[in-house]
């Protein structure tokens, strides 16, 4: 009788020996299903959140598409608040790979909105969109206020060099003309743009904490296209303009004139130039005229001569008018001579349309040796 229960007994701790045994494998179950519970319910509550965040999400997702067509389309204010706010956004959550990727797609579109501004100024652009552009350029912070006067220097410089470089120069002085007249024009309006632009009143102050003066960076690139202008114009005179040199000198000396209202007077500097060219050309006529009289007293005889020994002695001599200077009519029975007057008074005629008195000692020097060629 007691037999039975005792193998009852025993067949019930032999099963909850088993059950102790796979007790342990159970607990991990659990684990594993409470912790994989826990993800789908942190995965259904982040759903769960960008489902109701959905409209925001999908507007910060949307940002590089508005940013480029914003850029594209000139909306320069609308894409530099997007840029302002990535940027915030770039402080908040920089971990974030995909607000990472939205700063990088923003900064592309900020390069080429750089590009497009920068393009502008190389462009025949007014003083207000001067304005508006280097306004843009400021609130982008991406130049220093030095590197910043550069930038709009060399872009309105390069706008200028494409003006004259388009005019021909098969004519030296239809060249001179246009580029004098483009240069008065458009660099006085780049002076005035830049003026009003940027303000040399005050100092700036470098990181190292030494002033700086800004206004050498304008001061040089005046001085610069001054240069490049008097270089033109020196290789065009120097090509020959004709007998229209005393009106490249009236254009060039209100050229000069017009600058001095902005510190940059360099008439000074013409009254070399038109000098030298004054002067050799000048040289030039008197050279001819000693060569032309030599070929003709090669082949000059007395013996050929029309009138000779007073043979003019029965023409009516006309009278000089007071006041006026005229050859002797005796050198009529000479030729080769009265030829040679001609090409010296030919060569003073046209020094009298630009003739600065500078030249006396040379002209002076020129006619003795051209008058000791002929003895």
């Amino acid at each position: 009788c007691a037999g039975r229960p005792g193998r009852a007994f025993g067949g019930i701790e032999s099963r909850l020996g088993s059950l102790l045994d796979r007790l342990p494998a159970l607990q991990d179950a659990c684990r594993n299903f409470m912790r994989d519970a826990e993800e789908i319910a942190c995965s259904r509550r982040m759903n769960s959140l960008t489902l109701n965040r959905h409209t925001e999400i999908l507007e910060i997702l949307e940002i590089p598409q508005l940013m480029d067509t914003c850029v594209r389309n000139g909306y320069y204010e609308e894409a530099l608040e997007l840029a302002a706010y990535v940027r915030r956004l770039e402080r908040k959550h920089s971990s974030i790979p995909v607000i990472q990727g939205i700063v990088d797609e923003v900064r592309q579109s900020t390069q080429l909105m750089l590009n497009q501004l920068i393009q502008q100024l190389r462009t025949n652009i007014q003083l207000p969109a001067c304005l508006r552009v280097i306004g843009y350029l400021r609130r982008m912070d991406v130049f220093t206020e030095a590197e910043l006067r550069i930038k709009f220097l060399q872009a309105r410089d390069a706008w200028l060099r494409s003006i004259q470089t388009s005019i021909p120069d098969d004519d030296p002085y239809f060249r001179i003309t246009k580029t004098i007249e483009a240069c008065r024009v458009h660099l006085f309006d780049i002076v005035t743009q830049y003026r009003a632009i940027f303000s040399d009143e005050e100092p700036l102050l470098p990181p190292e904490g030494q002033a700086l003066n800004e206004g050498a960076i304008f001061h040089g690139w005046v001085l610069q296209k001054v240069s490049e202008f008097l270089r033109t114009l020196e290789h065009d005179l120097q090509r020959g303009v004709g007998s229209r040199l005393d009106s490249l000198l009236g254009q060039c000396m209100y050229f000069g004139l017009s600058f001095s209202r902005v510190g940059a007077d360099f008439r000074g500097q013409l009254a070399p130039l038109f000098q030298r060219v004054a002067a050799d050309a000048f040289r030039k006529a008197v050279e001819e005229a000693v060569e032309k009289f030599r070929e003709e007293m090669n082949s000059y005889t007395l013996i050929s001569a029309p009138a000779v020994l007073g043979g003019s002695a029965g023409v009516p001599m006309p009278t000089a008018q007071p006041g006026t200077l005229q050859p002797p009519m005796v050198l009529l029975d000479f030729p080769p001579l009265a030829c040679f007057l001609n090409g010296l008074l030919v060569a003073f005629n046209d020094l009298r349309l630009c003739c600065p008195v500078a030249l006396a000692q040379d002209v002076t020097a020129c006619l003795e040796d051209a008058l000791g060629e002929v003895r």
